[in-house]
Formats: structure tokens, C-alpha cells, sequence
């Protein structure tokens, strides 16, 4: 097609690695040509077309093969197999201090960028003010660029990339290092080059920049090729690969696929149909949350004060794992701490629990301002007149920042009797900051007076929360901000209407 700037076809790359130094020499001079190393793939077998005008993300987990697919693009690596090819200008931003002599001052590397690139010192002359202006790195534009910090590294190379007028914009990770005002101004210029018509290629790991800029998004894992589609479709899959459910994606890679097809070959290839990183080989791999009218109900009877839930055919379905488990528990899609704390009466039994984002998937991953639900099914052992059911989440230092109950809420909990379940489901809006936090879960009661603890899941789940956008503190207020300039003129014209007025206030009070 005429819009395709970028072609990729069946492109790998193969790394020899070596046990010793010695054994590069003992291949070199092998007389049986002996082989004394390991090939490495790095990519294999990698085919992608980007077209004109796509923001087109590329994600995956580290060792993936992304940075090195990038490289190849831009022919700063040259691929083992397979063939690429260019229509059009490209500016890239690999890492930090590529193209860039150390020695060198801020304004004498923009014009040794620039004559990289192709343009005459004229031309960059022509263009330094706007690259200067960009970059707001002040004085130390005349310094050696050894005195740079990461930071103003990140500024001046994207002021140079930007500035350069490409067709074919592409950055790897370099955005991360730059400030919250200056990756704010980064992705405003994003927006202005997809406006243009321009092509933008990155890679990154923030999840929101991802779902919020991209119109196309190419999952690699372990330098396969996963599948690529829409962003927030792929965030999902990528998260499966982060929490180890393989098998998980697996099936949903299958149902995207209609069971067949070269793309569900090479997401076997890369891991995705095994079951490996902890991931349960009896997942079936669907997106349900849980059947609220109990019709997934268990039969269990309590044990070692906690309780104990089986599928009706002796097998188990304890926490901790060790024990065959019952397909479409949500808690198997789930990664569970390890180092919970458990305890309780017995007389009843959190035996399963999800976390569920606002595409419907069960998972550790949630983006900030989006709606999720924390789901619990408890199983009673024993008839209790008014339990109560909890949920709290805390930072790693051990801090509780949020949760809440069903007391609290006001929820119509009716007393239950020995074998009952109940469903539970606490929707909100995420508004925790990027960060790491902890899940606990409980079901409680009080009792003459008493508060009683029939089952308490303490740090049960980690929940990630993936952000474009962390403001001061614990969590996000979600202000709505309102400015207005006034020009010069106007704004003096503003002052003596108010001194105006003033002066007549004055008098009235004279």
C-alpha cells in the first residue's frame, strides 16, 4: 500500500552467546568448525507495516525485543534475517547520549545532530532558536554535555528529534527520565504530529501514554510477536503476561484469532501456550468476573479454623495453592501474595476474590481513573445473623488509605445459615496514584458487643496502579482547572477600572 511508511518482513536477530572469552577465539580457529556458542534470539521472525500518520506503541515486558526492533529501523542494527524498509525521514530517540559527543557543548552537538540527519549548518541555524526555546535547559546550552543530567539529555535530544521536521518520529523509553512538565510538553507535540499527518513509533512502559496516544498498539514477548490491535485490548493481554497467566492468553489469543491462523502459531512460540511464571495449567482463560447468583457455588466444610471449600469432587480450593483448583475461580487469574496473613473463626471462608478493570478482565493491573471492582465469594460454615464484609487498601509501608465495608455502605446484608454464599462486589473509580499497593479482605461481625473475625485475608493481593498522570500525594482529587489570560492591554485596562473603583468606594465612605 502507498501509505506504508514502514515495512517489516520476517525480520530476526541472532546473538552468539559465549560461555568463556576463550571460547570466541577456540570457534575462530576450529578447524571442524566446531560450534562453541548459543544463538540468542533477540527478534524472531518479526513482520509489521506501520502507515502514514499512525501512533503506533509498542510494549512488552523487558528482553521483549522492542528497543532492538527500533534499532533496526533506524539501521543502527542490522537484522540477522528479513528486511526493512523506510519511506520517509526519520527522527529517532533511542537512548540517552546516542549522536552526542560528550566533550561537546549543547548547541555544537545540535549541529553535529543535525549534519547526522542530513541538514546543511545553515539549516540548523535556521532551526536552533525553536530548538533552544524546547528544550529550556538555560545556560547549559554552552556547556559541555558532560555536565548534562539525565534530564536535560532527555530535553535536548527530543528538542532535536522534534525540530528536525521527520515524517517518521520514533522514541524508545527516553521520555521517562524528563520531569512530569517536561513529558506534559513531550506528548502535547505527540498530538501536534499526528495532527500533521506525521508518524509516530514508541516504546514505552507507561500503560496510560499508551492507551491515551496510540491508535495502534504491537504486543512482543521474549522477542515474538504477540498479536497488535487496539490499545486498551493489548494493555489487557500485556498485563496477562506481567501476572503470569499465560494460559489465560493463550484462549483469549485464540478467540481474537478464531482458533487458527499464523498469529496464534507465533504466540505458542513465544510462551503464551504454556504454562510457566506461576500461572495455573487448569485456567480456561476467560474474562467473566464471577457468577453473582451463586450458581458457581461449592460444598465445604470448615478446617483448620479457617475453613475449606471443595468443587463437589473432593478437590480443594485453599488459597494457598498447593492443591488441585477449581477451573473459573477468579482467584486463578489472580497473582496471590505468598506472605498474606490468614486467620479467623472458621465459620466462614473467603475462597475466592478478583480484582476486575473496567474492560471486564481479572487482573493485579489497574489504570488510574478508571472503574474496577473488588470482588469476594464467601462460603458460611456455620448460621451467622449479620455479617459484614470489608475490603482495604494500604501502601507498602504498611499505611491504609482506603476502604470500606458494607456497614459503612448501608447494604441490605441479610442473615445466612451453614452453606450459604454470598457474592460481593465493591465498584469504584480508581484514584490512587502510580504506585504498588496491598489488598486485604474480610468478613466480620459483632456479637454481644463484640467484634468477631470469621475470616480475614491480611495483604492477600498486590494491586499495581498504572498512571499517565501522578499529581501530588496519595491520591488524585480529579480537579477540573480553569485559566484565562489576560493580554497586556487589556490587563491595564483591568486595573484602572478596579482603581476606579476603589476611589469611589472611598469617597462613598467619606
Amino acid at each position: 500500500m502507498d501509505d506504508i511508511v514502514v515495512s517489516i518482513k520476517d525480520v530476526s536477530k541472532v546473538y552468539k552467546l559465549y560461555d568463556k572469552p576463550i571460547d570466541r577465539l577456540k570457534e575462530s580457529l576450529s578447524i571442524t568448525h566446531k560450534s562453541y556458542h548459543q544463538d540468542h534470539f533477540a527478534l524472531e521472525g518479526i513482520s509489521l507495516d506501520v502507515h502514514k500518520g499512525e501512533c503506533v506503541g509498542i510494549i512488552g515486558t523487558n528482553g521483549s525485543g522492542k528497543s532492538t526492533l527500533l534499532k533496526i529501523i533506524t539501521g543502527v542494527l542490522s537484522p540477522t534475517t528479513g528486511s526493512v524498509t523506510v519511506n520517509g525521514k526519520i527522527s529517532a530517540l533511542l537512548e540517552l547520549g546516542a549522536g552526542f559527543n560528550m566533550e561537546y557543548t549543547g548547541i555544537e552537538n545540535i549541529y553535529l545532530n543535525g549534519t547526522m540527519l542530513g541538514f546543511s549548518r545553515e539549516e540548523m541555524t535556521a532551526k536552533l532558536d525553536d530548538i533552544i526555546n524546547f528544550a529550556e535547559i538555560g545556560d547549559f546550552i554552552n556547556q559541555p554535555c558532560k555536565t548534562y543530567s539525565s534530564g536535560m539529555f532527555a530535553r535536548l535530544a527530543f528538542a532535536v528529534a522534534i525540530n528536525v521536521e521527520p515524517d517518521i518520529l520514533i522514541v524508545d523509553e527516553a521520555l521517562s527520565v524528563g520531569d512530569i512538565f517536561f513529558q506534559s510538553k513531550c506528548y502535547r507535540k505527540f498530538n501536534e504530529f499526528k495532527e500533521a499527518g506525521k508518524t509516530i513509533i514508541f516504546v514505552t512502559h507507561d500503560m496510560g501514554s499508551v492507551i491515551k496516544y496510540c491508535d495502534r498498539v504491537v504486543l512482543l514477548n521474549k522477542g515474538h510477536y504477540v498479536a497488535e490491535g487496539a490499545p486498551g485490548k493489548m494493555v489487557d493481554l500485556y498485563k496477562k503476561i506481567l501476572a503470569g497467566q499465560m494460559d489465560a492468553l493463550r484462549a483469549e489469543l485464540e478467540v481474537m484469532n478464531d482458533f487458527s491462523g499464523d498469529k496464534v502459531i507465533k504466540a505458542e512460540k513465544s510462551g503464551a501456550g504454556s504454562a510457566e511464571n506461576g500461572a495455573s495449567e487448569n485456567e480456561v482463560g476467560n474474562n467473566d468476573a464471577g457468577n453473582v447468583n451463586g450458581s458457581e457455588a461449592v460444598d465445604g466444610t470448615a478446617e483448620n479454623g479457617v475453613g475449606s471449600a471443595s468443587d463437589g469432587t473432593g478437590n480443594p480450593t485453599a488459597l494457598n495453592g498447593e492443591t488441585a483448583k477449581k477451573p473459573g475461580l477468579m482467584r486463578d487469574k489472580l497473582t496471590i501474595n505468598a506472605n498474606r496473613e490468614e486467620y479467623g473463626d472458621g465459620r466462614a471462608q473467603i475462597f475466592d476474590l478478583g480484582l476486575v478493570d473496567a474492560r471486564g478482565n481479572i487482573t493485579n493491573l489497574l489504570l488510574k481513573g478508571e472503574e474496577f471492582t473488588i470482588r469476594e465469594r464467601i462460603r458460611f460454615n456455620a448460621p451467622i445473623q449479620a455479617p459484614i464484609f470489608t475490603y482495604t487498601i494500604k501502601d507498602k509501608k504498611g499505611t491504609d488509605l482506603t476502604g470500606t465495608n458494607t456497614l459503612f455502605e448501608g447494604t441490605d446484608v441479610h442473615p445466612v445459615k451453614e452453606g450459604d454464599i454470598y457474592d460481593v462486589a465493591f465498584t469504584q473509580k480508581m484514584t490512587l496514584q502510580g504506585g504498588e499497593y496491598l489488598l486485604s479482605m474480610s468478613c466480620t461481625g459483632f456479637e454481644g458487643g463484640e467484634h468477631v473475625v470469621y475470616h480475614r485475608l491480611y495483604d492477600v493481593a498486590n494491586i499495581t496502579v498504572i498512571s499517565n498522570k501522578n499529581t501530588v500525594g496519595v491520591y488524585d482529587m480529579e480537579p477540573d482547572v480553569a485559566v484565562r489570560l489576560s493580554p497586556a492591554g487589556e490587563a491595564a485596562k483591568q486595573a484602572e477600572s478596579l482603581s476606579a473603583d476603589e476611589a469611589a468606594q472611598e469617597d462613598l465612605q467619606a
